[in-house]
């Protein structure tokens, strides 16, 4: 099966080029800044639009297996497709918690079924199972999750013992989500203690405080330096946790890296009034100089990698107070046009969208042949019209949860055609899932 896509504006490695893309089977054969001779089986006419690599989420929460009242891998995996993202990290807090071997196992099974693109899971470390922990196959996996403060289920790490010997003898990416517990039970018992049950939400940043975050942060930075650990850590939300980080060396060789979140580039403590707790995500997101500030961390490449954080609730689940409302929000559909509007903005260009949404993730991860438009590499490619406006509507969504914090917002790009392993899955809203989307595997 070959595949041509012509006359696009290839978006890659640092460039923004006319050309061709010929796609044999799974595999990217060849790239031209000419139109390619070839008898094709099928030929797209890209001109006008944008060749983007497929975007790469290194952080989302699918919800299978135990919470599919909210999401599930295939929703979730349909709804990271039509928003460009090709592959995906899924996170270990879904019911039963992925402690063992064996349950992470079950969920690679799960996603063979049913995963319309490409996939890994984390491993998930608790305050007992170093030992099932360090048989985890690096080849195969994209990480292990340390929670290193509680935010949904039952797997925060607290214990000092068992963080140094994680850090210490684990030798693959550890990847951790840092609020310090105690700062954060400390806030809340203040605010409860003025508002009872009625704390307002916008509390939710000075309870989840920038403190909490960098106690935490600076503590896994720590003990990476200790132990020359191979440390990513998730959601940065403050100012201050950039310090933390360096931009003096090309990602492959750092051995400690950060990611930003969508909703934390986007929203700020001054839209809690309009929206509530369909904002409510942990690490809170914060006053809108940390906002300015972790964008400017992007284009200076302090922060690494650009994800969603993707954690669906029901509507239900949201709309109770602010104690009992769950945290997070879905957010995979929407994160490449999203990013799409800072470059409309002025604020970023296309060449550093490609890099911390595709690049970039690939060579944190080490991920084997993806995340570059190159010959001999798998062809996750998206195809993108930055001239088509849109709105978000509920009959325009596709995760499960059924909502999205950017309802009504007005889009200026569009997701046109999405491709996983050469297999074109999406084509302008027509969908073909005859085939599923692959394990990652990884150089390490």
């Amino acid at each position: 099966m070959k595949t041509l896509i012509k006359n696009a504006n290839i978006v890659n490695e640092g460039r923004v080029f006319s050309g061709s893309v010929l796609i044999e089977n799974n595999i990217i054969s060849k790239i031209s800044e000419h139109e390619i001779q070839v008898k094709a089986d099928k030929v797209i006419d890209a001109k006008g639009n944008y060749l983007f690599p497929g975007c790469i989420d290194d952080q989302v929460h699918f919800r299978e297996p135990g919470l599919t009242h909210k999401a599930d891998i295939y929703t979730e995996s349909k709804a990271a497709i039509a928003g460009g993202v090709t592959s995906f990290m899924e996170m270990p807090n879904t019911i039963p918690n992925v402690f063992t071997q064996k349950l992470l196992e079950d969920k690679y099974k799960i996603a063979s079924k049913s995963s319309l693109a490409n996939y890994s899971f984390f491993m998930g470390a608790s305050n007992d199972n170093l030992d099932e922990v360090l048989k985890t196959n690096p080849q195969n996996v994209c990480g292990v999750k340390v929670f290193m403060g509680s935010s949904t289920g039952n797997m925060l790490v607290d214990n000092r013992q068992t963080l140094e010997a994680l850090f210490e003898k684990c030798k693959m990416l550890i990847a951790v989500h840092c609020e310090d517990e105690e700062t954060v039970k400390k806030n809340m018992e203040n605010y409860v203690r003025s508002y009872g049950e009625n704390v307002p939400i916008q509390f939710h940043p000075a309870i989840r405080s920038a403190e909490a975050c960098y106690k935490s942060s600076s503590l896994a930075v720590e003990l990476a330096k200790k132990y020359n650990t191979r440390l990513h850590v998730l959601h940065i939300s403050t100012s201050q946790e950039l310090s933390l980080f360096e931009n003096n060396k090309p990602i492959k060789e750092k051995r400690i890296t950060c990611e930003v979140c969508i909703h934390h580039l986007w929203f700020s403590d001054q839209d809690y009034p309009r929206l509530g707790n369909l904002i409510k995500w942990n690490p809170a997101i914060k006053n809108i100089n940390d906002k300015a500030n972790l964008l400017r961390a992007v284009i200076d490449n302090r922060v690494d990698v650009i994800a969603t954080d993707h954690a669906p609730h029901t509507l239900e689940e949201k709309s109770q107070s602010y104690l009992k409302a769950p945290s997070g929000g879905p957010l995979v559909q929407h994160s490449l046009v999203a990013m799409l509007e800072f470059f409309h903005n002025r604020q970023i260009t296309l060449e550093k969208i490609a890099e911390k949404m595709a690049h970039s993730v690939a060579d944190c991860f080490l991920i084997s042949k993806r995340g570059y438009i190159r010959e001999g590499y798998y062809a996750d490619l998206v195809l993108v019209d930055l001239n088509y406006h849109w709105t978000v509507t509920k009959n325009n969504l596709l995760y499960k949860c059924g909502w999205s914090p950017f309802e009504w917002q007005l889009f200026r790009s569009k997701v046109m055609q999405t491709f996983v392993n050469g297999h074109l899955v999406y084509d302008n809203g027509l969908w073909d899932e005859k085939t599923k989307g692959s394990r990652l595997k990884f150089d390490r």
